[in-house]
């Protein structure tokens, strides 16, 4: 028995048209590989986790955050060289403005300058300060290192996989990309189908399978790489049709695990696909071609692209 392979349906020639259908299907992980489950009954919090989450954390939010602690500590800080008596010297009294400028001098042993402390209360303040603001340059310093040094791959799966005939079998294929230029040893593929299954005894679960793939281990992967799993009677989407993966709330999930060249260290790439982004009987088009010279050039403005198979 040969395995189904879908023809295109009436007015469906786009890609556009096809994710369209499926487009309200349901996805347990984001398209780079993250949980996008909302969890409930939890009773563990990130913040708890501080180290972590302070890795995991974007740019911007890490900034944001120090930045945030640094102004509220010297705040702090102000306002309690305000207590009581004219504790800084050459400080207009009352004024926030000098005492958070102070602080900010004392955090960062910078230098009084004209201000410095002047009583036996603001000498215990400014020893405590100091001692915070070496804690803080010491803890802002070794995450902003464990940050920087983690190691990170700088590869490009395409938007889309796609399902054609190739040498006569239906086959699933997705492109991948080393946007850096540089050579990631050792670089393995490893391509797994998420789907619902209800047993006989009507329960459901989520069910993984392995997706083998014609080649999913290179030496070296410097250019692109185009993966071809085929679909044959050992293939989990044997007989498999676009609606009956959308019912079962399929996704194929890839990971890609390597070592960089560069920092000897291994990186890995993570991307799925639901059912509206694997198109049947469409091709990727091509991105290789040779110059006069022998050269070879990859195009990427049209890695992403898909076109419609013609028989």
């Amino acid at each position: 028995m040969a395995p189904k392979f879908q023809q295109p349906p009436p007015h469906s020639s786009a890609p556009k048209q096809q994710r369209q259908r499926f487009k309200h299907s349901r996805r347990v992980l984001s398209p780079d590989g993250r949980i996008s489950i909302l969890r409930l009954g939890d009773n563990y919090n990130p913040w708890k986790d501080l180290y972590h989450r302070l890795l995991i954390m974007s740019w911007m939010q890490f900034l944001v955050l120090v930045a945030s602690l640094y102004v509220v500590t010297n705040m702090l800080f102000a306002g309690a060289y305000l207590i009581g008596e004219e504790n800084i010297a050459n400080a207009r009294p009352g004024s926030l403005i000098d005492a958070f400028s102070f602080s900010i001098q004392t955090m960062a042993t910078i230098g009084y300058g004209a201000m410095y402390p002047k009583t036996f209360y603001a000498n215990i303040l400014v020893a405590i300060e100091a001692f915070v603001g070496l804690l803080g340059v010491a803890m802002a310093t070794g995450l902003m290192f464990a940050r920087f040094s983690r190691p990170t791959a700088r590869v490009v799966l395409s938007r889309n996989a796609v399902i054609m005939p190739y040498n006569g079998v239906p086959t699933l294929m997705f492109r991948a990309a080393n946007k850096r230029g540089n050579q990631i040893l050792e670089a393995r593929l490893w391509v797994t189908l998420l789907r619902e299954e209800t047993t006989v005894e009507g329960h459901t679960m989520r069910r993984i399978y392995d997706m083998k793939l014609t080649r999913s281990h290179s030496p070296f992967f410097v250019l692109t790489w185009t993966a071809m799993h085929p679909i044959d009677e050992e293939s989990p989407l044997y007989g498999e049709t676009p609606e009956s993966l959308a019912t079962s709330d399929a996704e194929i999930l890839i990971s890609l695990t390597g070592i960089d060249e560069t920092v000897a260290q291994t990186v890995h790439a993570r991307y799925t696909y639901a059912v509206r982004n694997i198109l049947w009987n469409f091709k990727f088009t091509d991105v290789v071609s040779t110059l006069p010279n022998g050269q070879r050039v990859i195009d990427y403005a049209n890695f992403h692209d898909v076109e419609v198979l013609h028989k």
